[in-house]
């Protein structure tokens, strides 16, 4: 009797060690779903961009400045490589020399391109 008891909480404490094992893997392996764009940022207005940002869709939840020391000039461009996408889209902010912001969304997985004229709607706090 001891030993059919012995045997059967063996059998459960090792079922509940496969099912633990399983769930985190599963979770591990579905977090890990991470994927790499680039954003080419062509500057065809007439302000320098002076901070480029990311962020989730639809979150305040900004990055670093993704510009460093570097500006983009009036006319120039600005490749970002190697983004980290979490979601299916990011947002890209861009600060002008004004102070004003732009934005946009991109996808992730695929290259995109994002060109900035005077036309490009900006929010500019007011």
């Amino acid at each position: 009797m001891k030993n059919s008891l012995t045997r059967n909480l063996g059998r459960l404490l090792m079922l509940l060690i496969v099912v633990l094992v399983a769930s985190f893997a599963v979770t591990a392996w579905s977090g890990a779903r991470t994927s790499a764009t680039s954003v080419n940022i062509v500057n065809n207005s007439s302000r320098a961009i002076v901070n480029v940002y990311l962020s989730h869709v639809g979150a305040d939840d900004w990055g670093g400045n993704q510009l460093g020391n570097a500006t983009i000039g009036s006319g120039q461009s600005f490749n970002l490589t190697n983004v980290a996408c979490d979601a299916q889209q990011i947002r890209v902010i861009g600060e002008d020399q004004d102070g004003c912001f732009v934005s946009t969304n991109v996808s992730c997985g695929q290259g995109s391109t994002w060109t900035i004229t005077n036309d490009t709607s900006r929010d500019c706090g007011q």
